[in-house]
């Protein structure tokens, strides 16, 4: 994904939320201050499964699928259910508003974190990136990707992760975890799985694959433009 392709989606996801670009970019430039060029071959997904973990209640009962894939990116939380389960992960995308914890003690253990930054988490940036391990830390941003700062399209930890192993050469991916419909979230929150959903569609588009997570959704989802 270059970022001339992503930033008419940017675009319409500031105007949609209205979030500000300035503070993607001040957070982007924050996070700058904290990682250095990442080596991408770690991540090279070439003709392998992917399962993309997403933090929704149904994970518990789709672990199964994260095991039998040949690489898991998993968002935020969804590393935590999976290690309840026995399933490591092969790289952990966060923007550092739930499980800090677990960002350190993976970038400690040598699994590659993949640490977003955006308008209004520069506080948890400056707390949390500095503990860890900075040789596995993967910086990324939703604005223009600057220094050791990447942009690999995506907005929601868990369609970044489906962009970054699409990125990383990824042959098939596999969604456990995912629920657009979640009724636990709030309204913002749900309008984010939207943007998600629509995201997923645009990259299944990009890639000629059909995501089975949006089987019975397509004719629903309002296309990017």
């Amino acid at each position: 994904m270059e970022f001339d392709d992503w930033e008419p989606v940017y675009d319409a996801v500031l105007a949609d939320f209205g979030y500000d670009r300035a503070g993607d970019e001040r957070a982007r430039d924050a996070l700058a201050e904290y990682v250095s060029p990442f080596d991408l071959t770690r991540l090279d997904c070439t003709g392998r499964t992917v399962a993309i973990a997403g933090g929704a209640p149904s994970l518990a009962d789709e672990t199964g699928t994260a095991a039998d894939a040949d690489r898991v990116f998993a968002a935020s939380t969804a590393v935590d259910v999976l290690a309840d389960a026995g399933v490591s992960v092969d790289a952990m995308v966060t923007d550092l508003d739930k499980n800090p914890e677990t960002a350190r003690r993976l970038s400690e253990s040598g699994t590659p974190v993949v640490a977003h930054a955006h308008g209004d988490n520069i506080s948890a940036i400056r707390e949390h990136v500095p503990a860890f391990d900075a040789d596995h830390v993967l910086g990324t941003t939703q604005a223009a990707p600057v220094d050791a700062v990447y942009n690999f399209g995506g907005f929601t930890d868990g369609d970044r992760a489906a962009f970054l192993a699409d990125h990383c050469g990824a042959a098939k991916l596999v969604f456990p975890g995912w629920d657009f419909e979640d009724a636990s979230v709030g309204d913002e929150k749900a309008k984010k799985l939207r943007w998600a959903e629509r995201l997923l569609y645009w990259l299944e588009r990009r890639r000629g694959e059909r995501f089975g997570v949006l089987d019975g959704r397509r004719e629903g989802i309002e296309p990017v433009r």
